[in-house]
């Protein structure tokens, strides 16, 4: 009798688990992302800065959407352009992409500016005396070259995102015109290098699938073990600072991003519902590149132009840093309050054509917000001092900066998708 009860206790056990196990895959990806996020806020309250022990399993989550985003961006982009694409297409498409984040990341400055000066976020504010290193950013003649890869193995070993896109367009043009050629054996090698561009673009998002079932746990790892670190007293204070930069984010969100998206007719409840999921990844992962396999899924779900998805979206991810715009503006507010200095017209007209191109350079560079920060102040010259105060306050900041950052490329997604549209309607 005592081994029959057992055995039914066992069996109850295995059949509490499966449920479990497949209730867990049943529930939508948003829900479960949601409650790692509140799960993970209220660990690393209950218990700060022990909750690191949970860093690792944040970092596998963060290396294992950073493993995918070579090979997404690569067989997505290239398989578009073979599928639907032409050369015009895809050229008018980038204009569109660049015009449009260089365009908003200098509307980010500005905002960023006027809501500091209004705050005066730096008011009453000491030095804590601790020196920053200072920063370099790579010539533009180099980040220019550096799209051009110097072999193709190495493109797609490195996480830089411009050179695979340079290298899946000139391979998917390539493929293109093996299958338009008049020769037998040259046609024949270009649809089967077509088939073999769609299969591996077909396992990728399958792995990413794979991949976003274990994002709940990362999630609530990564905002564990690292508001856990920080604490509440950094963001106590430098609590104005913090508001500032937020009241910017917002503001670029609410009144930038969201008439962009009327006149282009976009729904708005459709896009955040589309895009919700991209926008937690950020938030969390404080990564846009960590964040691009999340956010073609969005794109999608959202039903845009593969192409125009495939291209504007990693491009973003690189030099879209509306974020970081907003940031530096206020941080550099920060140090001028600090040190009673006064702000003229030109220097203000300084600041935001240095801040756009600041923003734009140090997108793939790691710690590329700090370096970035050091290298504004020091052009400025105001007190490097000041990147030691902010680095305390990192997560919290990045946080809300990626998050913008990511919906900013989502937003010209669908704005360039849309006026694709337009163009094939009236064509």
């Amino acid at each position: 009798m005592r081994r029959q009860a057992i055995k039914e206790q066992e069996l109850n056990s295995g059949h509490a688990v499966s449920r479990l196990w497949h209730g867990y895959f049943a529930t939508s990806l948003i829900k479960k992302m949601t409650i790692g996020f509140v799960l993970g806020l209220i660990v690393a309250f209950a218990i700060g800065p022990r909750a690191h022990i949970l860093a690792p399993v944040g970092t596998i989550f963060i290396r294992l959407l950073e493993m995918i985003v070579v090979p997404i961006v690569f067989f997505l982009l290239a398989n578009a352009i073979i599928r639907t694409a032409s050369g015009k297409s895809v050229a008018r498409i980038g204009m569109k992409a660049v015009t449009f984040y260089m365009l908003t990341t200098a509307f980010a400055t500005c905002i960023g500016l006027l809501i500091s000066l209004l705050m005066a976020p730096g008011a009453g504010v000491h030095l804590p005396g601790l020196k920053a290193q200072h920063g370099e950013l790579p010539p533009v003649a180099d980040m220019i070259t550096g799209i051009v890869p110097q072999n193709i193995v190495s493109a797609l070993s490195s996480p830089e995102i411009l050179p695979v896109i340079f290298v899946a367009v000139i391979a998917a043009f390539a493929i293109r015109s093996l299958g338009a050629a008049n020769d037998g054996v040259d046609r024949k090698y270009g649809v089967l290098a077509a088939d073999l561009v769609s299969m591996g673009n077909r396992v990728t998002f399958k792995i990413l699938g794979g991949i976003l079932q274990f994002a709940p746990i990362g999630v609530f790892a990564l905002v564990a073990s690292q508001i856990g670190d920080q604490g509440v007293s950094t963001l106590i204070a430098l609590g104005k600072l913090t508001a500032a930069i937020y009241a910017g984010l917002a503001v670029q969100m609410f009144f930038v991003y969201s008439p962009i998206m009327m006149m282009f007719r976009i729904k708005l409840r459709n896009f955040f519902r589309d895009s919700r999921a991209a926008l937690l990844t950020a938030f969390s992962t404080q990564s846009s590149a960590g964040t691009l396999p999340v956010a073609m899924e969005a794109a999608e779900a959202a039903g845009l132009d593969e192409t125009v998805a495939g291209f504007v979206l990693p491009l973003g991810a690189t030099i879209n840093m509306d974020g970081a715009a907003v940031r530096y503006a206020a941080e550099i507010v920060f140090a001028a309050n600090i040190v009673g200095m006064e702000f003229t017209l030109g220097s203000l007209a300084l600041v935001v054509l240095t801040t756009v191109l600041i923003s734009v350079g140090t997108g793939g560079i790691p710690g590329g917000g700090l370096i970035g920060l050091t290298v504004l102040l020091g052009m400025l010259n105001l007190p490097i001092e000041i990147v030691a105060l902010v680095a305390g306050i990192d997560t919290i900041l990045g946080m809300g900066c990626t998050l913008l950052n990511v919906t900013g490329d989502l937003v010209c997604a669908h704005v360039v998708n849309a006026s694709e549209l337009r163009r094939k309607g009236d064509g």
